[in-house]
């Protein structure tokens, strides 16, 4: 037998999905690329200028920070909801964990799109919550709750909660109990205790739920153009406006490239951060 073919022969049953991924995936990001180098999509030849009109425009590097920005409010909302959920799941019997299991992955079995109309519902001048502020005598009348963006957040933060829980609880679940009942023992208080030892050992659940969350957030196109409204505009419906709106081809693809790059980008950085905390922690 040759050196290789051993590690040919073993690498065999994964060809066909390298092969699907490639089709499926690389191939389209590879076209979107080319499109976003080209002056036009018949007849245009290759340029940088839809990138340089993006990079060098105060008003576009705006929509683009505040959709990062977005993503990271989102992340931090589901990030303080999940550590209070993680920790009653890890002290709850089997019972009560089986409860809070399904109600995390409750919102996974409901369309997005029926979510964020749910939301509009709950948010509108006649939804839940301004009934309950009239009622209750809180205000005069209904509020403008819907189309703002602390409620755009509160939405795409139930939306992705458990994203964000899933993993959390994973590495909750993981964590020696006999290192907490040592901390107390030793007279530590309960955020000392959260602060030194749950904190730092579930680390890798909550950046693989911070990732996965700050991902779906900034790119959910549907819930942040319907519970969001139009004046405020972020980058999925900003590419939309330029493909469809005003027929920007290009610019629309060189825009999503930007997009991804910096959402890609920024998930690297955390990650790698992450990492080097996490190998501290561990030394």
């Amino acid at each position: 037998m040759k050196p290789g073919g051993g590690v040919l022969a073993s690498a065999a049953p994964a060809l066909p999905l390298a092969a699907f991924f490639t089709v499926a995936y690389l191939l389209p990001v590879a076209v979107l690329a080319a499109v976003s180098a080209l002056t036009a999509l018949r007849g245009g030849h290759w340029t940088v200028a839809n990138y340089s009109t993006f990079l060098g425009d105060a008003y576009h590097l705006s929509i683009l920070g505040d959709t990062l920005l977005l993503g990271l409010q989102v992340t931090l909302v589901t990030l303080l909801i999940a550590y209070p959920l993680g920790l009653a799941y890890l002290r709850a019997g089997p019972r009560v964990r089986t409860l809070l299991l399904f109600l995390i992955l409750l919102p996974l079995l409901t369309n997005t799109v029926v979510r964020t109309f749910a939301w509009m519902a709950i948010l509108g001048r006649e939804g839940v919550i301004n009934a309950w502020l009239v009622g209750v005598g809180l205000t005069d009348g209904p509020q403008r709750l819907l189309y703002t963006r602390p409620w755009l957040v509160v939405a795409l933060a139930q939306i992705y909660l458990p994203l964000m829980a899933l993993p959390l609880n994973n590495s909750l679940a993981k964590i020696d109990a006999n290192l907490m009942k040592a901390s107390e023992g030793l007279g530590a208080s309960r955020a000392f205790t959260f602060r030194t030892v749950i904190l730092p050992l579930s680390m890798p659940g909550a950046v693989a739920g911070g990732l996965l969350v700050f991902a779906g957030s900034t790119t959910a196109f549907i819930t942040q153009t319907l519970v969001g409204g139009g004046r405020q505009l972020f980058m999925p419906l900003h590419i939309y406006q330029q493909a469809i709106g005003v027929q920007k081809w290009t610019f629309a693809a060189a825009i999503s490239v930007i997009f991804a790059i910096a959402v890609m980008g920024l998930v690297y950085l955390v990650n790698r951060a992450a990492r080097e905390r996490m190998r501290g922690v561990d030394a």
